[in-house]
């Protein structure tokens, strides 16, 4: 977007770019997002960055008024794979605080300097201010929203001591810690008693946000690990502090083209928290920008279609790229049959004793699996033999597959594991990465969501649109092949709605 565009978004409070740039205003000395209610300050007076913390950086403070760090994320660093946008998943999945940055440009494959050159010229600031902003901003969530005490909030959004947070809270946003929580009208300070401490948040999103992919989770729910309805998600996992538990509710509208996600959440070290928020926003694709998605099927009269019955369909991320690969080794049989196997595989993991919970096991890691009597798997001898080398290769760490991979390169590290073919491989990159325009030509479900929507089946009454191929279509909708497929998905799926889900959220004025 160019300086004019910018412009005309924050003239129309337009909430849709709310997290793709941050409008800084030299007459007051603050930032804000582009839906800010304040009046539109003049084009000579307006600076547009990239980042808030490109804006931190040059001086200016948060408005306490549209406070722009509670945004959804920037949509681009899923579309882009990039060493800039590579990095900021990195960083939004805690890799600076586990690593340092050293440890950040390691795994990008670049030098210190020339990661940080990168990021200063694309995005206005280095590595170690981008791991600051996203500190800022996971504080600022947890003093208003949880009734953590102050030294537990600093520490749980990645602070190195309280002093460090006060200041960079005080610099950020202008305002104490205990004023930042006062304006939230919380308790000042206090935890919960007894039993594990559970933090009830809510995640921003953009609307329209369908809560059809809480049915998604549910048909591939493994029992003791996850638990799912059509309009609730709750499970365990293991993150580097110990096991971690979340519980997320149907996104609910907040008015003005907003919404928010409810979940709760418990981690075995706060340190795990910001890691855990981001693996979330991931799996239920928060940042993604639902409009832009809908607007590109439009191209395309079967689509436009689905997309008008079903707007704001969302891409299900991964928790564990670990997990996600073993997942889809098992899931290329049937559902039934992958689910049960990967519930009789998950007895291999620990058994954990969580309050409150009916969950009772962590999915199990590679290493576990490693470890696991023979077979893994039942039936032909190559479906084992895929998932054990795949294991053993975890293990080792020559098959590296995380959320900084380039799409391409993961692609290719993974077709050359024995028995994974492009189908395996691109739904894998779709999972982890989050990757927007993945297609999968030969998936079954593909195939028969394509017959059902080209024949005017569900989702696609009224008179038939003009014909065409599968993969004209496809090329038509680029780059967001990865939400068609969803929709042929959702055809090839169609059941009766459970009493239990929810509808979709529709765009509210």
């Amino acid at each position: 977007m160019d300086f004019w565009q910018q412009y005309r978004a924050i003239d129309a409070r337009d909430v849709r770019f709310d997290g793709q740039f941050v409008t800084a205003v030299s007459s007051t000395g603050i930032y804000c997002r582009p839906s800010c209610p304040a009046r539109t300050p003049k084009p000579t007076n307006v600076t547009f960055y990239r980042t808030s913390a490109a804006a931190h950086e040059a001086g200016y403070r948060a408005c306490k008024r549209c406070l722009p760090e509670a945004v959804p994320g920037d949509p681009e660093w899923n579309l882009r794979s990039d060493a800039a946008a590579r990095a900021m998943r990195l960083i939004a999945d805690g890799e600076v605080d586990r690593t340092g940055v050293a440890g950040l440009a390691g795994r990008l494959g670049y030098s210190t300097r020339h990661l940080n050159r990168i990021l200063r010229d694309e995005l206005g600031a280095g590595a170690l201010a981008l791991a600051r902003a996203h500190r800022a901003q996971t504080a600022r969530t947890l003093l208003t929203a949880s009734t953590l005490r102050f030294a537990d909030v600093a520490f749980a959004a990645g602070f190195g001591s309280i002093r460090q947070f006060n200041d960079t809270v005080q610099q950020v946003f202008d305002l104490t810690p205990g004023q930042l929580r006062e304006a939230a009208r919380l308790p000042r300070e206090g935890t919960a008693s007894g039993g594990p401490l559970r933090i009830p948040l809510f995640l921003p999103t953009r609307l329209p946000y369908d809560n059809g992919i809480f049915r998604f989770l549910t048909a591939q729910a493994v029992d003791g690990v996850e638990q799912a309805t059509g309009s609730s998600y709750e499970r365990l996992l293991h993150l580097p502090a110990g096991p971690a538990w979340f519980r997320a509710e149907a996104a609910v509208p907040r008015g003005s083209g907003r919404a928010v996600l409810p979940v709760t959440v418990s981690v075995a070290g706060l340190g795990d928290l910001p890691a855990l928020l981001s693996r979330i926003r991931r799996l239920f694709d928060l940042d993604a920008d639902p409009v832009a998605v809908d607007t590109a099927l439009a191209r395309n009269a079967y689509f436009a279609r689905l997309a008008a019955s079903l707007p704001g369909l969302r891409l299900p991320g991964s928790v564990d790229p670990h997990e996600t690969l073993i997942r889809a080794i098992v899931g290329r049989q049937a559902v039934a049959a992958a689910t049960a196997t990967l519930a009789r595989l998950a007895h291999a993991g620990p058994a954990i004793d969580v309050p409150g919970t009916t969950l009772s096991r962590l999915f199990p890691s590679a290493q576990d699996l490693a470890g696991a009597p023979e077979p893994l798997l039942q039936g032909p001898r190559l479906g084992d033999d895929a998932l054990r080398t795949a294991v053993d290769q975890l293990v080792e760490g020559s098959l590296d597959i995380g959320v900084g991979a380039r799409p391409e390169v993961l692609r290719a590290d993974l077709l050359r594991l024995p028995g994974v073919g492009c189908r395996t491989a691109d739904y894998v990159t779709m999972r982890v990465l989050g990757h927007p325009d993945t297609f999968l030509p030969t998936d079954a479900a593909v195939r028969a969501g394509w017959r059902i929507v080209s024949r005017g089946g569900p989702g696609t009454e009224g008179t038939a649109p003009p014909s065409s191929s599968l993969d004209d279509a496809m090329t038509v909708v680029r780059p967001w092949r990865s939400y068609a497929t969803l929709h042929l998905w959702r055809a090839a799926a169609l059941q009766p709605v459970r009493s239990d889900a929810v509808e979709p959220l529709d765009v509210v004025a």
